[in-house]
């Protein structure tokens, strides 16, 4: 009679290969304006919100007085909808421009 682990050793894993992509993983095509920021082509939605930060960090857009708020650019701007947003709301407005 086979042991637990033994049955449980033969079912495949995720990490074996052939598992399906999670949410974070899926690559997502970015909108006219996020492709300004990030570029065109299809990217997972981690690496689309990576690419922001390293755009907000290298264009000094945290606000000096609050390093929580982004203060948006031209390009930001039309991503967010709006000139100031929070770290906490990135997020909400990245998902609006990813397909």
């Amino acid at each position: 009679m086979p042991t637990k682990t033994a049955e449980k050793s033969k079912k495949p894993t995720a990490k074996a290969g052939g598992g399906k992509a999670n949410g974070l993983q899926q690559p997502l095509k970015p909108s006219e304006e996020l492709s300004a920021v990030v570029g065109a082509g299809p990217l997972p939605r981690g690496e689309v919100v990576s690419k922001v930060w390293e755009y907000i960090k290298a264009n000094n857009l945290q606000n000096p007085e609050n390093r929580r708020e982004i203060l948006a650019d031209d390009k930001l701007r039309k991503v967010f909808g709006k000139d100031k947003v929070t770290m906490f709301e990135i997020n909400k407005h990245l998902a609006q421009h990813l397909k």
